[in-house]
């Protein structure tokens, strides 16, 4: 694959699905207008993340959708020759989960469900059980969804499937608990920025990593979309703003380059690590 323009959002949604595939639409446009031929989305674009994460409010859910809902697939008419990647509340049935879907007008690449869930979210979804990567006419992706990349082990899964690039869709708020006075000063922005570059650098792959903005209920929303290169290096960034952080790379390349010398992947011992428990 040759160089690719890859961009990450940063924009507020909610539980207006109108309102927001209205904004998905313009986000799209304005991805296109920049040239890109990825863009991620935040999680939970379509219909919004939970308004309280200690105690969700079984009455004020976002809504789910089936995994060929209509607003899926006109994502992806949207999309037409673009990738994009999206989040939204998953009807699987029995269980909701917190998905992600990737599509093309071609339809759908490569989907996604939550593997790691924070205490409160466990009261509105059921967890995902696998991490895979898909082929997609920019390269080979892997998915993400935010508390999912707290652990090494998501991305590595990912990386070791063959993933050059991953794309982490995020709802991500400020501390909920240790409220600073200032963005630069929240533990969570703090962490937000190093697991992105740890991800990206441990592996030695491309991260696409978008958020949410603005407030809902009591959540507060980061932003701080961003690319950021194998080494760890942040290719371009939105900061706290909405708007889309994007940055051309030559995918394949940039990960030769720096898996030249030393290639985490090739030179992991997986005698000497303890298991985890399941």
């Amino acid at each position: 694959m040759s160089t690719v323009r890859i961009a990450a959002a940063a924009a507020h949604f909610g539980r207006d699905l109108e309102f927001d595939l209205a904004r998905i639409a313009k986000v799209i446009d304005d991805a296109r207008g920049s040239g890109a031929g990825l863009l991620v989305l935040p999680d939970a674009a379509l219909g919004g993340y939970l308004a309280d994460l200690r105690h969700p409010d079984p009455d004020v859910l976002p809504p789910a959708l089936e995994p060929d809902d209509p607003l899926i697939l006109e994502v992806a008419r949207l999309a037409a020759e673009m990738v994009v990647c999206v989040g939204y509340r998953e009807d699987g049935g029995t269980e909701r989960y917190n998905a992600a879907v990737c599509v093309s007008g071609d339809g759908v690449l490569g989907r996604h469900r939550k593997v790691h869930l924070p205490a409160g979210e466990a009261a509105a979804y059921a967890p995902g059980d696998r991490f895979d990567a898909f082929d997609t006419p920019v390269g080979r992706i892997g998915m993400l969804i935010d508390y999912d990349k707290t652990f090494p082990e998501s991305a590595r899964s990912l990386a070791l499937d063959g993933a050059e690039i991953l794309a982490c869709l995020s709802a991500w708020p400020t501390s909920i608990t240790n409220r600073a006075p200032r963005m630069a000063q929240d533990r969570q922005a703090r962490l937000f920025d190093l697991y992105d570059q740890a991800r990206a650098a441990e592996n030695q792959v491309v991260l696409a990593s978008s958020n949410q903005t603005g407030a809902l209920g009591g959540m507060r929303f980061l932003g701080q979309a961003k690319v950021v290169g194998p080494g760890g290096d942040i290719l371009a960034r939105t900061w706290a703003k909405a708007g889309l952080a994007v940055a051309e790379v030559d995918v394949s390349a940039e990960v030769d380059r720096a898996r030249r010398t030393l290639h985490h992947l090739g030179e992991l011992r997986p005698s000497a690590y303890r298991e985890t428990s399941s």
